[in-house]
């Protein structure tokens, strides 16, 4: 059994989370502003489906990447040198989101419910929530989107509709997290893919010590500058 949540956004330590389904904290609350910066300076995040109530996760194990250690193959570093991309920053927020959220199958579902899509777009508004685009011949084509608190980025989602797209996307974040300092990239769940691309695995309790520091350094929030990843690669 799980708490819900309602009132002030109060959230039961992450320690009470469920081991199946695994990080599975809480359910209730809201997505308004307050809620959502509270839960992510906690290592909580919320996911759910259409027709749910809002569910907050924190998965131990949680699955990181440090921007300055993103493994580069040598076909992403080639496609990188090639600049076969235009990299921009904070341009069509809403844009990749909504891409995002677009079914990877036809007939498949999305958790990145109108809803979810609503509440991230505020978060941008208030200078909290970035998007990295690629562009090809002024077509959006991949990219991702996620929150930054402090030196800290919690990564949401990723597309791509050309191949390599969302990979030189991330690049380019890591590269700029890099140059300002970000301690880690959050990418809440481990997938084969990350771990290919140099993300590792800490545990919850390690993450959580790393986020009451993380957090609280660094910038405030702020639109990126739309051309940050220009001579990145």
């Amino acid at each position: 059994m799980i708490p819900w949540l309602t009132g002030s956004p109060r959230f039961p330590p992450v320690e009470s989370a469920l081991a199946d389904p695994p990080g599975l904290l809480a359910a209730g609350g809201e997505l308004a502003p307050e809620w959502l910066l509270a839960a992510y300076r906690q290592g909580i995040f919320p996911w759910y489906s259409a027709g749910e109530p809002i569910l907050w996760w924190s998965p131990d194990p949680r699955l990181v990447l440090v921007p300055s250690r993103m493994k580069i193959s040598r076909s992403l570093g080639r496609t990188l040198r090639q600049h076969r991309f235009e990299i921009r920053f904070d341009t069509a927020f809403s844009d990749v989101v909504a891409a995002c959220a677009a079914p990877r199958e036809p007939g498949g579902g999305t958790w990145i419910t109108e809803e979810i899509q609503a509440a991230y777009r505020r978060m941008h508004e208030l200078g909290h929530a970035h998007s990295v685009e690629a562009w090809c011949d002024g077509e959006l084509v991949g990219g991702l989107y996620g929150i930054g608190l402090g030196r800290a980025f919690f990564g949401e989602s990723m597309f791509s509709r050309r191949s390599d797209a969302s990979k030189v996307a991330l690049a380019h974040l890591a590269r700029y997290l890099a140059s300002r300092n970000f301690a880690v990239i959050d990418c809440q769940m481990t997938t084969t893919h990350l771990l290919s691309l140099g993300a590792f695995e800490i545990a919850r309790a390690e993450f959580r010590a790393g986020l009451e520091v993380w957090t609280r350094e660094g910038d405030g929030p702020g639109r990126w500058p739309p051309d940050a990843g220009r001579g990145l690669f």
